[in-house]
């Protein structure tokens, strides 16, 4: 009886309770309408709550009363309240979450950008290691960057030609502030290499166009380079080859916060030069000297300061028959000096806010002649203008000083705005035969960007820079806005812009009543990227104003166009142990400028631009084996004479297509304590006969064509290292 009866009032206790318990049931749903499944619900405080089913549906019961506080949550969304009274058996709520921005699943903004480096986001496309080991590059960065979508195969001159733009139309940055003389200094009809080592720097982005508004004078493309922060350890290194001799030392603080570091690189091509002949005779062989330095130390409040110096000299000369007269030649000489210096402070400045000072000065010296002279290598005078007005001595001294802040801040999530301004003091001087020209500029620029992460799948950069320049004593104002949306596993990116330069020192010589010259960018693209794999396809159209026009009289009347698409994809994946890229480019471009008669296709432009790099890392040799191929439609080659108050055509043409196979291959071994890598490289392996151009003699009855000064440059070298082995990062680079 005692049993029945506790049994009796448990089973109406229990009922009591049951019937005090209140059922929460609904749907959970993001901020677009989908369906959010696992979602929690629960009543805060308590450990009352459920789940959302596989159709967004949850439903639980609590045995809590009066005003509660109901939440739904779920890993990559903001969590949602909800105040309700729990005064009724059943109640329905409606939870719509908003997705949380994270730096790792947002889209970026990639419209006219290749980014590369230790950037956590950043679509890896080329790294250092890439740079040394593509096949014929021969460890020039910017002959890599040639191998993407976009640039174009040039061979008689330096520089970057991209989109359709000149080469001067693409400017190269170093930690933020601009390069003046990124290259060595020019020689007719030969291209140069750039003056710095890959293995400075730790990112790299390429902008074929639509690039941030923190960068400007450039009308087509900028290649933006981030110098490395403290190494991990201490090394020293050599380098031997017949072409040059190199050491230096990198030694880091034991507490790893601060490093310094210098280098030096002696070049001479005697050797090489009495080997492989050459097409022009080298009466002064060239010779380069280079030394650099740098110190780096990391800030207590996390920051980082950096300082890099390099100074370089280098002499040549050469003849080549004279074009008019070939019992005559043309004795060409160049003497160099270059001296840069890069600070950098990058600082954590207190609540939330960031700032990049940027310090850079430059100094570019140069000494230029040329001699007609006879088979007796003496100089001669033919009593003939257009043979003897081509005799010149030259000076040319061109110094650069800039400082550029920049202070961003981080907004809600992982939005970011970011302002500054930037001085830079120009001084170019001249001296051609006895016309003794000198330009000095003073050039201000303020700027403003935003970076905005709307949701995950949604990004936009919105900027606009000013810029004033006293020497031509014209103002500009560029908007520039972007906008990237996540498609499935890929994401669509579209950009504008306006884009700005100054007409070249050449032409300003001859008067500064110009304004600006200007290109407005449109870009969509389309790029989907894995950890071993990157696909991209991209479509564009610039329009060219104000470009210089040198005939009938110097002004701005310049016009043009270009637009194009273009595909890239690597592949680290398919092939076991094979990593390549291919890249294709189809350019329709035309412009009227400098003597133009009309807006034509320049010279520099090819339709069909394509390249395929492969490279395979066999582990039991420990050999590196690289391979680029590279193929351009022919150009467009004119003779352009003085008609009147006009140039006319007078011949025409397109060159030869363009083919060139290098290769390069890296074996890895050790000498002692001493890391080693043995390079070797050839340029132009199928021996492809190449033709950049001609050139024209006064009359325009002869006509010479422009080739490489040889077939083939071979490279063979050893580069030792002491205290870090490279060769792991080479395997794991290859595989």
């Amino acid at each position: 009886m005692k049993k029945l009866t506790i049994l009796l009032i448990t089973t109406i206790l229990t009922a009591g309770w049951v019937n005090a318990q209140t059922k929460i049931t609904g749907t959970v749903k993001d901020n677009r309408g989908h369906i959010i499944i696992g979602a929690s619900i629960a009543v805060k405080g308590s450990y009352d709550g459920g789940v959302s089913d596989s159709t967004g549906h949850f439903s639980f019961k609590t045995s809590e009363k009066g005003d509660q506080i109901i939440v739904a949550s779920n890993i990559g969304y903001k969590s949602v309240e909800q105040t309700v009274s729990l005064d009724q058996p059943i109640i329905e709520l409606s939870f719509g979450l908003k997705e949380e921005v994270s730096e790792l699943k947002a889209v970026t903004v990639t419209a006219g950008s290749f980014e590369a480096g230790d950037k956590k986001r950043a679509a890896t496309v080329l790294s250092s290691l890439d740079i040394v080991t593509t096949g014929g590059a021969n460890a020039d960065i910017s002959a890599v960057v040639k191998t993407l979508p976009g640039a174009q195969q040039i061979g008689e001159q330096e520089g970057l030609f991209v989109r359709g733009g000149a080469g001067y139309e693409t400017k190269q940055f170093i930690d933020g502030t601009l390069v003046n003389n990124p290259y060595f200094s020019s020689v007719p009809d030969l291209a140069q290499r750039g003056r710095f080592s890959p293995f400075l720097f730790k990112g790299t982005i390429f902008s074929t166009g639509g690039y941030s508004a923190l960068y400007g004078q450039a009308l087509s493309s900028a290649l933006i380079l981030e110098s490395v922060d403290v190494p991990e350890r201490s090394e020293a290194n050599a380098s031997i080859s017949p072409i040059f001799l190199g050491a230096g030392l990198q030694e880091v603080a034991k507490d790893k916060k601060s490093s310094w570091g210098f280098k030096y690189d002696y070049t001479n091509l005697t050797a090489y030069f009495g080997l492989i002949k050459q097409t022009p005779d080298y009466f002064k062989v060239p010779e380069y000297h280079a030394a650099d330095g740098n110190f780096r130390f990391k800030t207590k409040k996390g920051g980082i300061i950096k300082y890099y110096t390099t100074f370089a000299h280098n002499e040549l000369g050469l003849r080549r028959p004279n074009i008019d007269d070939p019992t005559l030649k043309n004795a060409f000489a160049l003497k160099n000096t270059n001296w840069y210096n890069n600070f950098s402070y990058r600082e954590n400045i207190g609540n939330g806010w960031k700032m990049n000072l940027g310090l850079s000065y430059s100094t570019d010296h140069n000494i230029l002649s040329q001699q007609i002279q006879n088979q007796s290598n003496t100089p001669v005078t033919t009593g003939l203008l257009w043979i003897d007005s081509t005799n010149f001595n030259a000076t040319s001294r061109s110094e650069l000083s800039q400082i550029k802040a920049v202070f961003d801040k981080r907004l809600s999530g992982i939005s970011v705005i970011r302002f500054g301004g930037e001085y830079m003091y120009s001084y170019n001087r001249s001296v051609y035969n006895t016309y003794h020209p000198l330009l000095t500029d003073n050039f201000k620029a303020l700027f403003s960007e935003a970076d905005l992460y709307i949701t995950n799948d949604l990004a936009a950069k919105i900027g606009a820079r000013f810029e004033q320049s006293s020497l031509i004593n014209k103002a500009n104002f560029a908007p520039r806005i972007s906008f990237a949306y996540k498609i499935g596993s890929g994401q669509m990116s579209i950009a504008y812009g306006e884009f700005y330069q100054k007409p070249e020192n050449t032409y300003l010589y001859v008067t500064t009543n110009f304004g600006y010259t200007k290109a407005t960018h449109y870009i969509i693209n389309y790029i989907k990227t894995t950890p071993l794999q990157t696909f991209r396809i991209e479509a564009f159209y610039k329009k060219y104003d104000d470009l210089v026009k040198t005939f009938p009289y110097y002004n701005n009347d310049g016009s043009g166009y270009a637009k194009g698409i273009e595909l890239y994809w690597r592949d680290k994946k398919t092939i076991q142990n094979l990593d390549y890229w291919i890249s294709y480019s189809y350019l329709d471009t035309k412009r009227d400028y400098l003597n133009y008669p009309q807006q034509m296709q320049p010279n520099f432009a090819a339709d069909h631009t394509a390249s395929l790099v492969v490279k395979r890392f066999v582990t039991s040799i420990n050999t590196g084996f690289n391979f680029t191929y590279s193929y351009a439609t022919g150009r467009q080659y004119y003779n352009l004479v003085q008609n009147g108050i006009q140039y006319k055509i007078a011949d025409q043409g397109k060159t030869i297509d363009y083919n060139s196979l290098g290769f390069s291959m890296n074996y890895l071994a050790s000498l002692g304590k001493a890391y080693a890598v043995v390079v070797a490289s050839m340029t132009n392996v199928l021996n492809s006969n190449q033709v950049f151009g001609y050139n024209y003699s006064h009359d325009g009855t002869r006509k010479e064509s422009i080739t490489t000064a040889a077939p083939r440059f071979i490279f063979i070298g050893l580069f030792l290292s002491w205290g870090v082995d490279r060769r792991q990062d080479a395997i794991n680079n290859n595989l």
